[in-house]
Parts: C-alpha cells; structure tokens; sequence
C-alpha cells in the first residue's frame, strides 16, 4: 500500500486493523520502517507524485453536510452488501457443478469481452477508471445520460468483482473496492449538482469521500481508509466529511452484521501455516547475497526503464 499510493501511514495502520489488530511498539515500528522504505523506493523511481493522484482544489461546502448523512447510510448499507456477497462467491462457484472447477476461472474472463466491447474504460487498471470518472462530467453534460452510465459502471463493476473473486484463482478486492466507492461519489456529486446542490468544482470532492468511506466500512478499517484518501489527496482539509460519511457508514454495516473482511482469510492461511509448519527453509549466505543483487538488479532496470513508465504518473 505504500509503495502503491505513496501512502506509509496507511500502510501501517493497514496492519493494525487488519492484521493484527493490536498495537506493539515493535511490530509497528518495524511496518513503518518498511513502509517508508517502500515509499523512498517508489519516489526515487518513478518520483514524488503518486499513481493515483486525486486534485481536490476546493473544500465542500456546508451546505452539502445534510447530504453526508444520507450517503454514509446508503454506502453502509451497500458495504454489507458488498460483504455478503464476496464471503459467499465462492460457495456459490461451488454450487455450480455443471460447469467444472478447471473451466470456472473461465467465466470471468469470458466476461471481459463484452464488457470491453461496452466500455473500454471498466478494463485495465482501476486508477485509469478513476481518473476517467474524474473527467466524466465534462464530456458528458445531460444529467440522464451521466447518472445513468454511472449506474451501468456501479453494477458491472460489483457483479465482475464477485465473479472474478469468486472463481478458483488468486484475486483481489483492493482496488475494486475504491473504484466502487468512487463511482458512488460521483453518482451522488452527479445528482446533487443537477438539482443545483453542489458546485461542479466539488465533484471530485464526493469521488474522494466516497472512496474512503466504501473502503472504510467494507475492510472495517476507518482509520485507514482516512489516512489513505488524506495522503493520496496530499490536503488536510477533507478530513471533517470523510470522517463523518465513513463512521456512519461503518456504524451501519455493523449494525447490519458486518465482520471484517479479512478474517476468514485469516483463519485459512492460519490453517495452511499449520500444514506446512515443518517445512524449513534456512537461507545460505549466498542466497542471501543473490537476492540482494537481484533486488539491486531489478532497481536498476527499473531505473533505467523510468521514462516508459511515466505513463503511470503522468509526470
């Protein structure tokens, strides 16, 4: 995470909330010290702005706070809904004994084609997502047609995430989760400015609360989501409304019965260390000594391969 977003506290305080759920001076410093190290690494490659960079230039007003209240009870509720259906994909995937366990990580990627064929921008990278939803109202000015494709974004990216999750092969949850909330900030951002509620330059401010107050309430990591969406945004002044719409958010989907989503993870890679406990490995001080030189080689590489990925950073 923090080599990802340029964001050390996050990372850190991802470990306290997900992980261990506990503080020890020692296990906390040692994850800063990574995550800073981390950080130095991604800066002095690809330098100091962050992938996904997010350019709040104005605060939301409060007049819109009314409104905060609403959507953190909107995102609460689909934050369990969220939970409930990416903890059951799998046993759903299950369920289908028709179609094999070999030909089932098929299904998504069957999938992709017509999506691509719908919308080039829901494949790829998620922060290309983002930055498209960012400069989505300036291509498209009619209300229906903005709320409605915003609608169409929501739901084939929640389906294809519990598909993709759901199938026998490693996948992620990080991303998919930030995306959502974003498109959710922006279908709120989206109605409220057609009902002449909210400047258009506060757009990108609902895109932002959204993100943390999603990931907030489904990873049940608020602190983390604040201390993510703050560092990527690089201002301290959004703090307030993302404070407000990822607690309410969090209190609803506990209310609901919500659990971290990590904890069954948890439980079985604490099950598969047990299998494979006697299994030792004891580095050599060569292999100690290759794999330096190889994280040195692949710095390099890195280095020198730092203009082609620019693309990234857009520096």
């Amino acid at each position: 995470m923090a080599a990802a977003f340029s964001a050390p506290l996050a990372g850190t305080m991802f470990l306290l909330e997900e992980i261990t759920f506990r503080f020890q001076i020692r296990e906390w410093l040692t994850a800063l010290a990574a995550a800073i190290s981390a950080d130095l690494m991604t800066v002095l490659v690809y330098g100091t702005r962050p992938c996904l960079w997010l350019p709040v230039n104005s605060n939301l007003p409060p007049v819109a706070y009314p409104w905060l209240i609403l959507f953190g009870l909107v995102l609460g509720v689909l934050a369990w809904c969220y939970q409930y259906c990416l903890l059951n994909s799998r046993v759903w995937y299950r369920h289908c004994t028709h179609l094999p366990s070999k030909v089932q990580p098929l299904l998504p990627l069957l999938l992709v084609i017509p999506v691509g064929l719908l919308d080039v921008n829901l494949l790829g990278g998620s922060h290309m997502l983002i930055d498209h939803l960012i400069a989505l109202p300036s291509h498209s000015a009619a209300f229906a047609s903005l709320f409605g494709l915003l609608s169409i974004y929501f739901v084939v990216r929640f389906v294809g995430s519990m598909l993709s999750y759901g199938a026998p092969v490693p996948g992620g949850i990080f991303m998919p989760i930030l995306v959502l909330g974003a498109i959710l900030g922006a279908l709120l951002a989206t109605l409220l400015m057609h009902l002449h509620l909210l400047a258009a330059g506060n757009y990108i401010n609902l895109v932002v609360i959204g993100m943390a107050a999603y990931f907030g309430a489904i990873e049940k990591a608020p602190f983390t989501a604040i201390c993510l969406l703050t560092e990527m945004v690089g201002t301290m002044e959004q703090i307030l409304p993302m404070l407000i719409v990822t607690f309410i958010s969090y209190t609803v989907n506990d209310l609901l019965g919500g659990r971290p989503i990590y904890a069954p993870f948890e439980k079985k890679c604490l099950a598969w260390t047990k299998q494979v406990s006697n299994f030792s490995y004891k580095a050599t001080v060569p292999t100690r000594a290759s794999n330096l030189l190889a994280l040195v080689g692949i710095v390099w590489l890195a280095k020198f391969f730092q203009p082609g990925f620019r693309h990234c950073t857009n520096v």
